[in-house]
């Protein structure tokens, strides 16, 4: 049987009647956007991270605009400012601090678990230093107490881009809690996902939620009073109230994805074929499943012949890309091999412990040499 990386048809048809059910709720409503649902996603999404404010957005990559947004209206923060960001990260993460006039500072992870290195961000950081913007990269949580420490004692701004990790949680803390605020992304792929572009914001500031709130908004509180130039990133009702459906399962969900990444890590054993390294299991919701092989192009080619789909994420890092030219120069060897390496094996609640199996078998039996 055909093994497919991520079938979003069999993820969503588990909780069909309950979505047609919060559809149909909507449409009956005559309200569209800014409403009721939206105020209750909101409500219960800040409640399951453990904050006082969640604000809807558009999609993820708003939701991190929006914050380095709101902070320079705020003055926290000016044109020309750094912000520190891991190296080996989607390009969103980079969009999003460019499109504010800051600087992005990439810097290198630990090759073993895939999160940015406390050490080199310690050492990247210079006198436009302002925010330190960690990525829960593949959804494992970046080293939060090493990030805490580091901007509390330094006096930097920390924002989590907890697009990939809905749910991972230390020491009782949930991803998006840590920081002084987080950006989330709904998007249908992600472990909690809307059926179309959906983000958040979650922060505990109510000054800074009250600016997101009124940015994504035109740059309005009160209807026809613009004091800010906003944008239009707004959450819809409908979006809200299928999140508000999968909210609910996210857990549930969760605790699958992490038996899968068990029966890989059992499983897969092959000298060529490097697993990804967990700090903490309670701390990985295992959005994707990435292993290293220096033959990668051959193990896809492999698997792919064997009826298993898998994915690259990501073949070209942010600063290879033709979008940032003034970054070309940079030498970042370690996530430069990483992107040259990884492989993203078939990751998903709905997986059957038999597709799984086939997956490990299919590893194992790779033979190397034919590379």
């Amino acid at each position: 049987m055909d093994v497919p990386f991520l079938s979003l048809r069999d993820v969503n048809s588990r909780h069909a009647d309950e979505l047609k059910a919060a559809v149909a709720r909507v449409i009956d409503s005559g309200w569209y956007i800014l409403g009721e649902e939206l105020a209750a996603f909101e409500r219960e999404f800040a409640a399951y991270c453990g904050v006082r404010h969640a604000i809807g957005t558009g999609n993820g990559l708003d939701a991190l605009s929006l914050v380095l947004r709101a902070w320079r209206e705020m003055g926290e923060l000016v044109e020309g400012d750094e912000v520190i960001v891991p190296a080996n990260t989607f390009i969103a993460s980079f969009l999003a601090i460019t499109e504010n006039g800051l600087q992005p500072v990439p810097v290198e992870p630990d090759p073993r678990t895939f999160n940015i290195d406390p050490a080199r961000v310690e050492a990247a950081i210079g006198p436009r230093t302002r925010v330190i913007m960690p990525v829960h990269l593949y959804g494992q949580l970046a080293d939060m107490g090493a990030m805490a420490e580091i901007a509390g004692r330094r006096g930097l701004l920390l924002l989590e881009d907890a697009a990939q990790a809905h749910g991972a949680v230390h020491t009782g803390t949930r991803a998006g809690a840590f920081g002084h605020a987080a950006a989330f992304s709904f998007f249908p792929t992600k472990n909690l996902g809307a059926l179309g572009d959906a983000g958040a914001v979650v922060t505990d500031d109510d000054q800074l939620a009250t600016y997101v709130a009124a940015l994504r908004n035109y740059g309005s509180e009160v209807k026809y009073d613009h004091p800010m130039r906003g944008i239009n990133s707004r959450l819809d009702e409908m979006q809200a109230a299928i999140l508000r459906v999968k909210l609910r399962h996210l857990d549930a969900d969760s605790a699958r994805r992490r038996a899968i990444a068990a029966l890989y890590r059992e499983g897969i054993d092959h000298p060529g074929i490097l697993l990804p390294a967990v700090a903490r299991e309670e701390a990985h919701v295992w959005h994707l499943f990435v292993v290293r092989c220096a033959w990668r192009d051959a193990l896809q080619r492999h698997l792919h012949a064997l009826g298993i789909q898998t994915q690259v994420h990501y073949p070209v890092p942010p600063h290879h890309q033709a979008a940032y030219p003034e970054l070309a120069h940079l030498r970042l060897p370690v996530t430069e091999q990483l992107h040259d390496e990884v492989l993203s094996l078939p990751m998903s609640p709905v997986l059957s412990d038999a597709q799984v199996a086939q997956v490990v078998a299919a590893c194992r039996a790779f033979a190397e040499a034919a590379a």
